[in-house]
C-alpha cells in the first residue's frame, strides 16, 4: 500500500511539472485506474520517447489527457513496436505522429492482435498498400473498431446494397475512411431507406454510395429530410428531387442558408430560369456562386447569349470561355 502511495505521488509531481492542474490530474486518475500503479519515471521515459517521434511538446498536454494510460505503458513492449508498425505505413515523417495526436489510444493496443489482423482484414478487400496508409493515417480511430462486430457488418451491409466486395467496397472506405465509424443500424441503414424513400433506384443508390459516401454519414432527420423539405419549398416535383439527387447527390447534406438558397435566388432573380431547369441539370449545385455562375452568366449577359443551364455549366471553366466568350 505504501508503495502505491508513493508512486501516486510521484505521477501526480510529473503531472504538475509538466503543467497539469489538479483538476486535470484527478479527471485522468478517473478516466484511467492504471495511474494508481504508474511511477513518474515511466510517464517522464513515455513523455520523452513520444516528443522524440515529432509529437510537439505544447501538444503532449491535450495527447496525454485524452489517454492517460500510455504513460503507463512498457515502452519496448508497447509503443516502440507500434510506433515503428505505424512508420512503415508513414508516407512523410510527421505521418505517425499527427496520426497519434489524433488519437492516441492508437498507442495502447497490440500490434500482434489488432493491427496486424485489421492490415489483413483491408487488403482482402482489395485496398492497396497506399490506400492502407490514407485510410489508417487519416483515421486512426479504425484500430479500435472491431472486426468481427463492427467491420465486418458494415461490409455485409454494404454488398446487401448490391456492391461486389472485393473492390468496391474498398473503393468507398478509402473514400471515406470514418464512414467505418458509423452503426449500420442508427445511421447508414436508416439513411439508405430514405433514399429509397424519395425515389432512387437500387443502381442509383449505388452510385451514391460509391461517389458521395459522405451523403450515408448525415443525419435523416436533422440534415437530409430538412434539405428535401427546402427543395419542395421551392417548387420542385417529386420526380425532380428524385432526379436531381440521383444526379448531385450533395444536394441533400449543403446548408440551405448558405449554398442552396444564394444559388436558386440568383439562378430566378439574377439569370431569369425556371426552378425546372435545375432538374435537367443537377451539377448547379456543384459550381461555386461567385467564381463560376456569377461569372458565366456576366459573359453570357455581355455577350447577348441564350443557352440551355446545361450547355453553360456541363464544361470546365477553361472551354466555356473558348465557346462563349
Amino acid at each position: 500500500m505504501e508503495r502505491s502511495s508513493d508512486q501516486k505521488i510521484s505521477i501526480i509531481a510529473f503531472f504538475r511539472e509538466k503543467g497539469f492542474d489538479d483538476e486535470s490530474i484527478q479527471l485522468m486518475f478517473r478516466r484511467c485506474k492504471w495511474l494508481e500503479a504508474a511511477d513518474g519515471e515511466r510517464a517522464c521515459e513515455n513523455w520523452n520517447y513520444l516528443k522524440s517521434i515529432g509529437i510537439q511538446e505544447r501538444k503532449l498536454p491535450c495527447v496525454v489527457s485524452k489517454c492517460p494510460k500510455i504513460l503507463t505503458l512498457g515502452l519496448n513492449a508497447k509503443l516502440v513496436p507500434m510506433v515503428q508498425c505505424l512508420a512503415t505505413l508513414g508516407t512523410k515523417p510527421g505521418d505517425v505522429a499527427l496520426a497519434i495526436t489524433k488519437f492516441p489510444h492508437i498507442l495502447s493496443h497490440s500490434v500482434e492482435e489488432k493491427l496486424c489482423p485489421l492490415l489483413a482484414f483491408f487488403q482482402a478487400l482489395g485496398i492497396s498498400e497506399k490506400q492502407l496508409r490514407r485510410l489508417l493515417l487519416l483515421n486512426p480511430r479504425l484500430i479500435s473498431y472491431s472486426i468481427e462486430t463492427k467491420f465486418s457488418q458494415i461490409v455485409d451491409f454494404f454488398a446487401s446494397l448490391g456492391l461486389k466486395k472485393e473492390v468496391l467496397i474498398g473503393k468507398i472506405l478509402v473514400k471515406n475512411p470514418f464512414i467505418m465509424g458509423y452503426s449500420v443500424e442508427k445511421r447508414l441503414q436508416p439513411t439508405a431507406e430514405f433514399l429509397k424513400s424519395i425515389g432512387l433506384n437500387e443502381f442509383e443508390l449505388q452510385r451514391v454510395v460509391l461517389n458521395f459516401p459522405e451523403v450515408l454519414c448525415r443525419d435523416v432527420n436533422k440534415v437530409l429530410r430538412p434539405n428535401l423539405a427546402f427543395l419542395k419549398r421551392c417548387g420542385f416535383y417529386d420526380e425532380q428531387i428524385a432526379v436531381l439527387v440521383a444526379g448531385y447527390p450533395p444536394v441533400l447534406i449543403k446548408s440551405v442558408k448558405n449554398s442552396l438558397e444564394p444559388r436558386i435566388k440568383f439562378l430566378v432573380e439574377e439569370m431569369g430560369r425556371e426552378i425546372s431547369e435545375i432538374a435537367d441539370c443537377p451539377e448547379f449545385f456543384r459550381h461555386g456562386l461567385k467564381k463560376s455562375l456569377v461569372f458565366r452568366q456576366k459573359v453570357l449577359k455581355q455577350n447577348n447569349i441564350c443557352c440551355s443551364l446545361s450547355e453553360m455549366l456541363n464544361c470546365s471553366q477553361k472551354k466555356f470561355i473558348a465557346k462563349f466568350a
